[in-house]
């Protein structure tokens, strides 16, 4: 599959934010947050996913992890969830938020931490200059999207839960000068979530679910 960027493609296949088709969560015992999903494409080959390994920071529950630019959505700051993304996208990447074209929208995902994570798609031009913040973030990462589209660079366990079928993933990243990354959780599974409604590569495990607010909502209120 040839996955260079087709900006009429994605777009037809993503959601709005207030879709009744996109699946979002609600829960008051849970920490709303939104990040884009960050394109960079090329004329001639794959587009690129740029993402983020986080510092790590003592009381930062996703410190060290990698991840997508984002943040806890701030009632102070934002009034919507897009306004939480685009601000820590110029935050975290000194990216200005009119330089972001966005795209669409996601399903929600949750972490076992408790944070609900609202995912908007966006691209970026190949040579805007991201500057990183270093509190938050330790390295800016560009990983093609060829590489999550490969089956064989997907690895997914699944388990039952309450007579359900619950698939948890990660991919293992060899950047080209040796670094190893490790996509996991609900990063990952934003990831598949756009490459199978986008391209229908198949990645998750047929007839399994990821988690949300009821199968963990016990362990998050204690």
């Amino acid at each position: 599959m040839i996955l260079i960027f087709d900006e009429n493609l994605i777009k037809s296949k993503l959601k709005d934010f207030n879709s009744s088709d996109r699946f979002s969560m609600h829960h008051e015992h849970f920490i709303n947050s939104a990040i884009i999903f960050l394109i960079i494409p090329y004329q001639d080959k794959p587009f690129d996913l740029v993402m983020i390994r986080r510092t790590k920071r003592e009381g930062d529950k996703h410190s060290g992890e990698m991840s997508f630019p984002g943040g806890k959505f701030d009632s102070k700051l934002d009034k919507t969830f897009l306004d939480t993304a685009l601000r820590e996208l110029e935050e975290e990447l000194g990216i200005p938020k009119s330089n972001a074209k966005l795209l669409g929208c996601i399903d929600d995902h949750l972490t076992p931490k408790g944070f609900i994570i609202t995912a908007f798609v966006a691209y970026i031009n190949e040579n805007q200059t991201m500057i990183k913040q270093d509190e938050e973030v330790k390295e800016i990462v560009k990983i093609p999207i060829s590489f999550f589209a490969e089956k064989k660079n997907y690895r997914e366990r699944t388990y039952l839960l309450k007579g359900d079928l619950i698939g948890v993933g990660k991919f293992n990243y060899r950047a080209p000068n040796g670094k190893k990354y490790v996509v996991f959780g609900a990063t990952s599974h934003i990831i598949v979530n756009f490459i199978d409604n986008i391209y229908n590569i198949g990645l998750m495990t047929p007839g399994c679910r990821r988690i949300n607010c009821k199968d963990i909502k016990d362990r998050i209120i204690k």
